[in-house]
């Protein structure tokens, strides 16, 4: 089956490659936004303790902090990943030539995956301390 491109073919690609970098973006946001709340977290905690009894000793940041910006990087990254998609998919679209790239998919995966890893770890290990 011959399937002619047209015009309007091309504007859905197009507007399908727009609606996945939004995606991409609102995903990088949320990363972002996340990394802010757990970073603050440590910072909330400790005005907590002192607050509740200024004699106590203050815990450190532990790895509250690192770990949320860490998260915070990690958003600002896929923001520019999705950017270069974007565009590299636009030219693709533009020579009919695209093909779909597992390689962005499996680095996003696998990052994302070490990130869960590390957060859990942090959380078993503030676990035991308390």
């Amino acid at each position: 089956m011959n399937t002619k491109i047209t015009p309007d073919v091309k504007a859905t690609e197009y507007l399908a490659n727009e609606r996945t970098f939004l995606a991409w973006i609102r995903t990088s946001i949320s990363i972002m936004s996340l990394g802010f709340v757990v970073a603050k977290f440590s910072v909330w905690m400790r005005e907590l303790v002192v607050r509740l009894d200024p004699a106590a000793s203050v815990p450190s940041a532990g790895m509250s902090m690192p770990i949320g910006v860490t998260m915070m990087a990690f958003g600002g990254l896929l923001a520019l990943l999705a950017a270069w998609h974007y565009h590299a998919v636009n030219k693709a679209i533009e020579r009919g030539s695209f093909r779909a790239k597992l390689s962005l998919v499996i680095i996003v995966t696998f990052a994302i995956v070490l990130l869960a890893i590390v957060m859990i770890a942090s959380m078993l290990l503030t676990a035991q301390h308390l």
